[in-house]
């Protein structure tokens, strides 16, 4: 990746940094050296549309192929050089529960979106949240970011997830088929793209709520035009939970 123009700005003829950049391979050397910091990366993309678009691009790409390399590897196997949704996008959802709102996609209590320190995906934890005649789909899935004591709502867990190739997938011609309708307000928190439900699609499979431990009447996702995952569920007390895991 060896670079020497200077780029100059792309945003507007107002913008300080007009007299051109840095190139793109010193960048690169200086965000490898700060291990691809996603704050630092966010705060790069605002400076000017330049910034943002290299960001997306290259920066994120890299986060990711960091922090998720056999995930990334997989989700770009089927000869893709790009993912759904674009690289900030996944970015995102590898390090940002998005919580709920009063009234939004879960018709829920506030609780606000935070970022994570370590999540784990699972890509065997996937097939549990997808019927059995979809299961050749490849989905990744974490485990459920919970919080704890939400008063008469129980302890809630917040999961989210990303499909391989999900405009080719089963899932996203059944919902097709089905006449599944977009949420006619709220879109994906990590890409803004529509959203599908998958409860009212009737897509949910008994497998999930063992998988997560919960309730089985108390799990709702959501999936994205760009195959993103989020969901809800109430999470059953510990020694249930085990139970519960035993049966699956």
């Amino acid at each position: 990746m060896i670079l020497t123009k200077q780029f100059r700005c792309i945003h507007s003829a107002s913008c300080q940094c007009t007299k051109g950049h840095l190139s793109e391979n010193v960048l690169f050397l200086v965000f490898h050296q700060l291990n691809w910091n996603p704050r630092l990366i966010a705060a790069l993309s605002c400076v000017c549309k330049w910034f943002d678009d290299f960001a997306k691009r290259v920066l994120w790409k890299e986060f990711c192929r960091t922090r998720a390399p056999k995930m990334m590897l997989d989700l770009q196997s089927g000869g893709s050089h790009s993912v759904d949704g674009n690289w900030r996008a996944l970015g995102k959802l590898l390090l940002f529960c998005s919580g709920c709102k009063k009234g939004g996609l879960f018709n829920s209590i506030h609780i606000p979106g935070h970022f994570v320190y370590q999540t784990r995906f699972s890509r065997t934890s996937g097939k549990s949240f997808l019927l059995p005649k979809f299961r050749t789909d490849v989905l990744y899935v974490s485990d459920p970011c919970e919080h704890l004591d939400q008063g008469e709502e129980g302890d809630i867990g917040f999961f989210r997830g990303v499909f391989k190739s999900f405009a080719t997938s089963k899932v996203r011609k059944m919902l097709i088929k089905k006449g599944a309708k977009l949420h006619p307000r709220e879109v994906c928190p990590y890409c803004k793209a529509k959203l599908w439900s998958m409860l009212q699609a009737r897509m949910i499979p008994q497998s999930a709520s063992c998988r997560l431990g919960s309730y089985e009447d108390c799990v709702e996702y959501y999936v994205c035009l760009n195959g993103h995952m989020l969901g809800i569920c109430t999470l059953l007390p510990l020694s249930d939970s085990e139970e519960a895991t035993g049966l699956e």
